[in-house]
């Protein structure tokens, strides 16, 4: 018997992941390996070669550790639960004239309830991940998800979605070290092709990052649906055409092929009418904003006006601002102008380093 139990860690072959697992196997737990296919590259229209988490040479990755650490090793297929979910909603956002946050939604709906459905099945109490992030329990009883110590690679921001339930049974040995180290680490562990690997920064399922080639590819009569439309300024006035509202995100500046004379923006999309909103960069500003679909995490609620710093991006600094929660949806005063709010992007609350929850752009 192992002197901490029972654990699932999800490893993607890549080097974060690969750390974790060998960490809490040298820790005493009886480790499981769990790589999870979301994805079918054939069908995802990408014109590059198959690289990323879902690639067979990073199954093999996977495996390959375990089996040289004497720990078990299994592949869950999940790609029709990840087409159904997150590929579907990343193309019906898109077509709704928002920006989609596919990260966010696989973790919230897929990837944990995966897991945990897989470590019910082989007696694990505790499921890991390679994310740069930490845990703990609150007198309260609420299991608070706070910053890793990485600030350059902290993943907090994609985990505002994950269950109280779902936290309890997380565990993230990752959080209380940096990137540099856990390369280090794979060094010492004598994994030198694993310690250099490099990371991926795009969607796992549009690797080449060409999302309007995706888009066509799973939308085949994207183009005579839709079709050209009127650049327009807040004015109202037609300052050029467009090749359709779905190939543009709030905040956008090139590749628009409008000369004005000046940097314009893209400042909102209209579906309806297949418009597509320019204005400066002081036009995109905006010091409100409104979120739905929350998951509140360091407390059960916000009835009372808190300040705290709002991340409107997952590379974003955050913004000071005074949250609260009105019935469904939370209500975001920023203390300054903040630029680019991009409906169906995550809006992610912070006190201090701890996570307060989270929801997606209105």
């Amino acid at each position: 018997m192992s002197k901490h139990g029972r654990i699932l860690v999800a490893m993607s072959g890549g080097v974060d992941s690969s750390v974790a697992a060998v960490m809490l196997h040298e820790q005493g737990y009886e480790v499981i390996g769990l790589t999870m296919k979301t994805w079918d590259y054939a069908s995802s229209g990408g014109s590059s070669k198959e690289t990323g988490c879902c690639s067979l040479d990073s199954i093999n990755d996977a495996r390959a550790l375990a089996v040289g650490y004497g720990f078990p090793h299994y592949i869950l297929d999940i790609r029709n639960e990840f087409g159904d979910y997150v590929i579907d909603n990343f193309v019906d956002e898109y077509l709704a004239g928002r920006t989609p946050n596919p990260c966010v939604l696989c973790n919230t709906h897929i990837k944990w309830e995966a897991l945990l459905k897989r470590a019910d099945k082989l007696d694990c109490e505790f499921i890991a991940t390679g994310h740069y992030a930490n845990i703990r329990l609150q007198d309260n009883g609420r299991y608070v998800i706070s910053k890793g110590k990485d600030e350059n690679k902290d993943q907090s921001y994609v985990l505002w979605g994950v269950s109280q339930k779902n936290l309890a049974r997380t565990k993230f040995p990752l959080g209380s070290f940096s990137k540099p180290e856990i390369r280090q680490m794979a060094l010492d562990m004598g994994q030198i092709e694993l310690a250099g690997k490099s990371e991926s920064y795009e969607i796992c399922f549009v690797p080449d990052n060409d999302y309007r080639a995706f888009l066509r590819h799973k939308v085949e009569d994207l183009d005579e649906r839709i079709g050209p439309g009127n650049f327009v300024l807040t004015d109202g006035r037609v300052v050029g055409k467009h090749q359709g509202y779905p190939f543009y995100t709030i905040g956008q500046r090139k590749g628009l092929g409008v000369a004005l004379g000046h940097p314009m923006f893209v400042t909102r999309i209209d579906p309806q009418t297949n418009t597509v909103v320019l204005g400066t960069a002081e036009e995109l500003e905006r010091k409100q904003a409104w979120v739905k679909n929350l998951n509140l995490i360091k407390y059960a609620s916000i009835n009372e006006p808190l300040e705290a710093v709002t991340k409107i991006r997952y590379k974003d600094a955050g913004a000071q601002s005074t949250i609260l929660q009105m019935g469904e949806h939370m209500k975001v005063d920023f203390h300054h102008n903040v630029s680019g709010i991009a409906p169906g992007q995550s809006a992610v609350f912070y006190e201090g380093n701890d996570l307060l929850g989270g929801g997606f752009l209105m």
